[in-house]
């Protein structure tokens, strides 16, 4: 079982959205999934709920601070635990970088988040003490089309020792369409760039996973 969390220390990035979407991708690749929400505020049980069509995968909500002690009960027989975690808990933030495998740190054009991004990466270091086989890496969310601004954000992260996926996520109105209906993007469009950007995602991550250096692969 591999372990993915979405995590960053700063609210409003897109955790549950992106997490949503990659579990219905590895889903839609041929994996066993289950999402854990580690959010008190549920939202991937509520995109859950909201789902009238048969299930892609189960959401569990499991907003406590030893989920790295019990993924392994609450994933058996899975290939894939995707991990929605909150912002601003550093307990809860710790518990679930310890019970990942792999860390993805969603962040939006703009100074803020790269500001914020610093805070969570001192957590990073601080499991990585007691886990050294963790990965992170930057997911680039929710970025404008053609403007300057996600150049910039991409050039401001650089100076971090954490790698940037190249595949970037942009601000689409499908993302929240589908979510009001508990779908992932691909389920009302396969073939939108929303569906797209998603399946190249996911499709980079777990060519991520498996390289050994922790770089990107070409």
């Amino acid at each position: 079982m591999i372990a993915i969390a979405f995590l960053n220390q700063k609210g409003g990035v897109g955790k549950t959205t992106l997490a949503t979407n990659v579990a219905g991708e590895l889903v839609v690749l041929g994996n066993k999934v289950i999402l854990i929400d580690c959010d008190p505020l549920a939202s991937a049980l509520d995109w859950s709920a909201a789902r009238q069509r048969k299930r892609l995968f189960p959401v569990v909500g499991y907003p406590k601070p030893s989920i790295h002690k019990d993924i392994g009960v609450i994933a058996n027989g899975y290939d894939y635990a995707v991990i929605d975690s909150p912002p601003r808990q550093d307990a809860m933030a710790k518990s679930v970088m310890l019970a990942a495998d792999m860390l993805v740190i969603p962040v939006q054009p703009s100074p803020y988040d790269v500001w914020a991004a610093e805070e969570t990466l001192k957590l990073v270091e601080e499991a990585t003490v007691h886990k050294d086989s963790l990965k992170s890496v930057f997911a680039i969310n929710r970025k404008i089309v053609n403007t300057a601004i996600g150049r910039d954000v991409e050039e401001a992260l650089n100076r971090y020792p954490v790698p940037i996926l190249a595949t970037h996520i942009h601000q689409r109105v499908s993302f929240a369409e589908s979510a009001l209906g508990g779908l992932i993007v691909s389920e009302t469009d396969s073939k939108s760039m929303a569906a797209q950007e998603i399946r190249t995602l996911t499709e980079e991550l777990i060519a991520f996973y498996g390289k050994k250096d922790g770089s990107i692969p070409e």
